[in-house]
This record gives structure tokens, sequence and C-alpha cells, in this order.
């Protein structure tokens, strides 16, 4: 390896234990400075033909015990177990999902009106009975989405409602639907009937508001705000607050999106 003097280098690696990222352990050398100009590479299979390095297992250990005992927290308790169920088109799962989602997103924009923060594919795992932990929701939710809030013409909303009716009902809160025939009927927004001349204040993620999972509705918003907040924790805030007083999460089935 041939090196000449030019810029400093920062060099990490980062070891991963649990589901999240552990610690990256950082190396630098910043006398003159050095630019890596020439490197001989080969790859290395890592199978279980390696064999476990005790000074690498030695160096993480304290971080990875650290990290157990943040994401071992108990935030709240929940009185049911909460399963996935992509059959139906309203579960328990989905309207804690959505319900806890939507109540922390009105104390940053009160003027919501019904949300979809998450499709029932980016819903990832059940919750179980009773102590829910801090990695709960990190496998519950486990990507880095942001809330976004939309102003939606009522043609724009009229999209998003066919998507949830097309694909058998997803995770809503603020609205109330049937599906006839993979169609939407009997839409009622904050128990009032849908007018596709009104516009809509409507709360989802980045994730879905750029067409993922093949949502729509979202292309031509009057107005786009971010507010600054993940899905994720936008759950834990809730969990935790639920914790905090006295209260456990008693999530249920209330007729939101039914069937014909």
């Amino acid at each position: 390896m041939k090196i000449l003097p030019k810029t400093c280098k920062h060099y990490t690696w980062h070891f991963t234990a649990h589901f999240v990222l552990l610690l990256g352990l950082s190396l630098a050398s910043c006398s003159s400075g050095y630019k890596l100009v020439k490197a001989n590479r080969a790859d290395y299979a890592i199978d279980k033909a390696v064999l476990p390095d005790s000074s690498v297992i030695k160096t993480y250990q304290p971080y990875k015990q650290q990290l157990d005992d943040e994401m071992n927290q108990v935030l709240g308790y929940s009185e049911m177990a909460m399963n996935k169920n992509n059959d139906q088109p309203e579960t328990v799962l989905g309207n804690f999902f959505s319900d806890a989602v939507m109540q922390q997103a009105l104390k940053y924009d009160p003027s919501i009106d019904f949300s979809m923060p998450s499709t029932k594919g980016g819903i990832r795992v059940d919750l179980p009975k009773g102590a829910i932990k801090l990695s709960n929701m990190f496998e519950l939710m486990p990507f880095e989405n942001e809330l976004v809030a939309f102003t939606l013409k009522g043609t724009d909303v009229q999209q998003l409602i066919n998507f949830i009716a097309a694909t058998n009902g997803q995770p809503v809160a603020g609205i109330r639907l049937k599906i006839a025939d993979k169609k939407p009927v009997e839409v009622f927004i904050q128990g009032k009937a849908f007018d596709p001349e009104k516009t809509y204040r409507v709360l989802t993620s980045d994730y879905i508001a750029g067409g993922g999972d093949n949502a729509l509705g979202f292309k031509n918003p009057l107005e786009k705000k971010v507010l600054g907040l993940k899905v994720r924790d936008a759950l834990i805030n809730y969990v935790k607050e639920q914790g905090a007083a006295g209260k456990t999460i008693n999530a249920k089935l209330d007729g939101r999106i039914t069937k014909d």
C-alpha cells in the first residue's frame, strides 16, 4: 500500500448486535495528513468457518450491554396481544398504530383530518400482551420514516380512499368507510360524509407519500408540511405517555373499515 501526505482520513468500523447498530470505533491519524492513492484488496467470506475474535467481543461487549439495557426498557403495558393480519380490512394492531401516530401528530398540526401512517406491510411484527419494550417499537417500525401532513383536494383524497378499498383496507385513523367490490362506499371523515369538493388535511409518512407500496393521492398536494417527527418516535412517545399516566394499551376493533 502506498500513501502520500494530503489530508486527514477517518476510519470507522461498525459492529451490530441486537437489531440496530451497536457502536462505531474510530481511529484517526491527523499529523501532517495522508491521502490514500493505492490499495490492494481481497474479499473474505464471513460465515460459520470464521471463529469469534475475543478481542473484538471484548471491545464491543460494554456497548452491547448498554444497548440491551436501553432496548429492554419498558415503555408501557398492553392488555392484549396485537397481531398482524393482512387478510382483514381492520385489525387491532393497525388501529393501535394509526391512533397512536395520529394522536402524537395532532400536537404538531391540530388541523389533520385523518391519517394513513403506514400500510399493512409497513407494520412489521406483532406486539405482545403485557410489557411493551423499546425493542418492540424498533421491531414494529424499523424504518426512519418521517411524518408529513398534506392538504389535498377532494379528488386526490378520493384516489387515496380508492387505494385503501382496493387493497382490502389499511391502518387509518379519523376516517370510516365500507368496502364493496373493492370500492369505497359510505365514507366519513371526522364523522362527516366525504365531500370530493372539499380539501382535507391528511397525515402519512414520507415513504407512502412518495408512492411507497403503490399508494395514491399525494402527487399534487396543495400544501406539504414535514412535522419533524418520525413514525417510530410517535409510537414510542404514545406508549410512554400512556404508561406514565398509569394507563394500559387497550386497542379495539371499532368498525372503521368494514366490508359488504
